[in-house]
């Protein structure tokens, strides 16, 4: 595990076998998250929406459930039109 120093204006480098591992290339941006009293750093993609695209497959159809309660709301409304 590679340890490193803060220099006095707060940068710090990231071991090669850290940016190699992680695909860090130079200029590209990443982001930092506190978790609890450590620190996470994690490169991020080129195209974040990209990158999220397909996520959410095999979980439930937020579509297809709006339908379902549309056609029963027009059920409703068709029996008593008040």
């Amino acid at each position: 595990m590679p340890i490193v120093k803060i220099s006095s204006k707060g940068r710090v480098v990231i071991p090669k076998q850290i940016r190699e591992a992680l695909g860090m290339e130079p200029g590209q941006k990443i982001i930092f998250r506190l978790m609890g009293q450590s620190a996470q750093i994690a490169p991020l993609p080129e195209d974040p929406i990209k990158a999220l695209r397909g996520i959410l497959k095999g979980g439930p159809s937020l579509a297809g459930e709006l339908l379902e309660e549309r056609k029963k709301d027009n059920t409703i409304d068709e029996q008593n039109p008040f």
